[in-house]
C-alpha cells in the first residue's frame, strides 16, 4: 500500500508501478486506449489529470484506488513540573 499526499509522490509511484508490471509507456497505453504520449503526460503531470483516467491508469495496471482515513494528530501532553507530587 501506498501513501499519496503529493503530486510528486503520485508521479513516483505510477511510474514504478507500471515498470514493476514490466510494463512500457506505449504498452499500457494500448491497455488504456490512448497513445505512449498520453501516458507519458498522465505520469509527468498527474495533478493536471482526472481523477477517472488515473483510476483507469491504476486498474490497467491490476492496482486499485482506495481511500483511508488519516489517524487523529494526537499533541503530547507537557511532562509534569520538575519535583510535582503529581503521577
Amino acid at each position: 500500500m501506498y501513501a499519496v499526499d503529493t503530486p510528486q509522490q503520485l508521479r513516483t509511484i505510477l511510474r514504478a508501478l507500471r515498470k514493476a508490471r514490466s510494463l512500457t509507456q506505449a504498452q499500457l497505453g494500448e491497455r488504456l486506449g490512448v497513445s505512449q504520449k498520453r501516458v507519458a503526460r498522465i505520469e509527468a503531470a498527474p495533478e493536471h489529470t482526472s481523477f477517472d483516467q488515473i483510476a483507469r491508469m491504476v486498474s490497467a495496471m491490476g492496482a486499485r484506488l482506495m481511500i483511508e482515513e488519516a489517524p487523529a494528530h494526537r499533541v503530547a501532553e507537557p511532562p509534569a513540573p520538575y519535583g510535582s507530587d503529581t503521577w
